[in-house]
């Protein structure tokens, strides 16, 4: 039998624990019925540091089957993730990610696969798995997390991710991407898409960029590139020079370049086609816009441009992104 540990500790989320185990107890059940090929079932374990139940930040109590046992046999380790608004608080919890990392290295050195979604990948980049690798995390801490492990090679838009034994999947809700892989690794890849029709899990999820929302609020001191910032928002349907920006501005193109680059590390250009596309995003959410219509709203009287920068942010086409996102049950058609 294929052994997955499940490691938990505070302020997890209860479905970061239940999610998987699900998936695992139907994919058991499948390849029970299947009349070719059986697999041998999965079984799993729920560990914590010291052997006791874990508090979730949804207020909920999660029983576990014994301590964490670094040297105990495992197929994988599956570390679930925390839920926090703020990651410095994870990261300072020394004792903790010291126990943690050291029991990590010490499974993949032993041969485990070691997985986890979501924020779970600061763990793992903490015990030092993820240098030198391929990692992706929740898209909106791509940021903090690039500034944090320099040496990880962040595919923040990827759902999944690959590498030497260490697995890492996106936003919440992607343990269940993550549970398959593991169902396919330790079974077939048939297995792993049966399970996935059984439970309706979405296994075509191949990009965050989707789902991302692609700036941040006017989170900075410097108020030149905030009054800049207020100007592009009110100005979005007109065409954009930098060299009027700055007249605007009462400053020279380069000071505002540099101003821009280090309180949103973006040129201007860049925040503008950013900011476009998010509001574009909101439009078509909203259904009630044709795709010219939105186009034009935000400053792209080329159709094929705008169509065309919304793929390449997004990862999605516009009709393709209103037909996910709309927010109404009557769903407008878009014009071609």
């Amino acid at each position: 039998m294929r052994m997955i540990r499940i490691w938990v500790y505070d302020g997890i989320l209860a479905s970061g624990v239940s999610g998987p185990i699900d998936v695992f107890a139907a994919a058991n059940r499948i390849a029970a019925k299947s009349s070719v090929n059986r697999r041998q079932p999965i079984r799993w374990r729920v560990e914590s540091l010291d052997g006791k139940p874990v508090h979730t930040a949804s207020g909920q109590t999660v029983a576990v089957d014994g301590r964490i046992d670094a040297r105990g046999r495992a197929d994988a380790i599956l570390v679930t993730a925390p839920f926090l608004a703020d990651m410095e608080e994870f990261v300072s919890r020394h004792e903790q990610l010291r126990a943690l990392s050291s029991a990590l290295r010490r499974q993949h050195v032993a041969g485990a696969v070691v997985a986890s979604y979501c924020t779970g990948s600061y763990l793992l980049a903490e015990a030092g798995l993820l240098d030198g690798r391929i990692a992706t995390t929740h898209w909106d801490r791509a940021t903090d997390f690039s500034r944090r492990y320099p040496r990880v090679e962040l595919r923040a838009n990827e759902v999944l991710t690959e590498q030497d034994r260490v697995l890492c999947t996106g936003a919440v809700t992607s343990f269940l991407n993550l549970a398959l892989r593991l169902v396919e690794m330790f079974g077939d890849a048939h297995l792993a898409t049966t399970t996935a029709k059984a439970l309706l899990i979405d296994t075509n999820r191949v990009s965050q960029a989707s789902y991302a929302t692609l700036l941040d609020e006017h989170g900075h001191s410097d108020r030149l590139v905030a009054r800049a910032q207020l100007r592009m928002e009110a100005t979005l349907q007109h065409g954009f020079r930098l060299s009027e920006l700055a007249a605007y501005l009462a400053v020279s193109e380069r000071t505002l370049n540099r101003r821009f680059k280090q309180a949103v590390g973006d040129s201007p250009l860049e925040y503008l086609q950013s900011l476009r596309i998010e509001v574009a995003k909101r439009l078509l959410e909203a259904g009630h816009a044709s795709l010219e219509g939105v186009s034009q709203r935000v400053g792209y009287g080329d159709l094929s441009t705008f169509r065309e920068l919304f793929k390449h942010k997004t990862g999605l086409t516009p009709r393709e992104y209103q037909r996910r996102f709309v927010q109404h049950a009557c769903r407008n058609n878009l014009k071609s």
